[in-house]
């Protein structure tokens, strides 16, 4: 009996929990009005390692031939629907311009399996295979649209963003390029991945004062819970992608110019371009926080400052775009090397 009280109280309690923090998530963030287009909303499921999966993919109303692909990773305790909130819908609306199918997975258990050794999250503990559901996904994409098998791109934020370094770290045949936003490489001791060493067209956006992942490296924490271990910080992490890419240590810094003069956020970035080499950009958001910067909206509070400086979706889908060479904000005004 004592048993039974115990597990009925502990299920109360986390659904309580699991209530507070769905509360919390629309209590403090700016709602989002979602955007009237042409295309579709195109639900998808299917069957990987006995695990069933699904996901969303918005389709425009006029495909390019072939279509380039972006995939869109949630964080923890995200969905497909709560990311494409989160990035205000912008990859929806991008792909109705430009002609790109964006597509948002859904994690097991509203995780991913990403390559944090010590994460205490189902996906992880069970070693949950998410690299080849993405590439089971990105099979049923092809065999229902004509995508292009060379431009398929990830981004994602936080567990999302740490999804996307495992594709680019173990799967690199499948994917173009990589965005990954408040997200860092594990640290060598916590690495539960195995590199192939192929250089990869990497944008990183951090935030300096990102109270989870921390931007000069160590334990990131998430409501208290430290299991993740810790991480590089933002340099050593781009630099990392720089050095796979053949590229010096020293990037080309840029000051961005501030869009308001009273600004809480300003915004530095850091290149590593060379003819013949993948590309790698650090975008540094100074006080910005765990967040995806965009000129309108903020993300929840309690996750520090969301930079109103630049659209972060718009500028990823610009270096996806442009194989790396576009950046948004930054052109035209590099600084000393950093």
């Amino acid at each position: 009996m004592r048993r039974f009280l115990f597990r009925a109280m502990l299920g109360f309690a986390i659904l309580l929990w699991l209530m507070s923090l769905v509360g919390w998530w629309y209590l403090s963030s700016d709602s989002v009005e979602k955007p009237e287009l042409a295309g579709s909303l195109q639900p998808g499921q299917l069957v990987h390692d006995k695990l069933p999966r699904r996901w969303l993919a918005w389709v425009p109303a006029t495909l390019s031939a072939p279509a380039p692909v972006v995939i869109v990773l949630h964080g923890s305790l995200g969905s497909a629907e709560q990311m494409m909130e989160a990035t205000h819908y912008g990859f929806n609306v991008l792909a109705e311009r430009d002609g790109f199918i964006a597509v948002y997975p859904n994690g097991i258990d509203r995780h991913w399996n990403d390559c944090r050794a010590s994460a205490d999250y189902a996906a992880n503990k069970y070693n949950v295979d998410d690299v080849g559901f993405l590439a089971a996904m990105l099979d049923m994409l092809a065999a229902d649209h004509t995508i292009d098998r060379n431009r398929v791109y990830v981004t994602g934020l936080s567990n999302g963003g740490h999804m996307a370094y495992r594709l680019a770290l173990e799967a690199p045949e499948l994917i173009a390029g990589i965005a990954p936003i408040a997200a860092s490489l594990p640290v060598t001791e916590n690495l539960g991945c195995e590199s192939t060493g192929v250089a990869m067209p990497t944008l990183i956006i951090n935030g300096t004062a990102d109270s989870v992942n921390p931007y000069e490296g160590g334990l990131v924490t998430v409501l208290g819970n430290a299991s993740r271990g810790a991480v590089r910080s933002s340099v050593d992490t781009a630099r990392y992608w720089a050095s796979l890419a053949g590229h010096g240590d020293d990037g080309e810094l840029h000051d961005w110019l501030q869009r308001e003069a009273d600004a809480v956020t300003s915004v530095t970035s850091t290149h590593w371009r060379a003819p013949g080499r993948a590309p790698v950009v650090l975008v540094t958001v100074e006080n910005g926080g765990h967040t995806i910067p965009h000129p309108t909206h903020r993300q929840p509070r309690l996750l520090g400052t969301t930079s109103n400086e630049f659209d972060a979706i718009e500028l990823i889908w610009s270096f996806f775009a442009s194989g790396g060479m576009e950046i948004p904000g930054a052109a035209g005004r590099p600084t000393a090397g950093n």
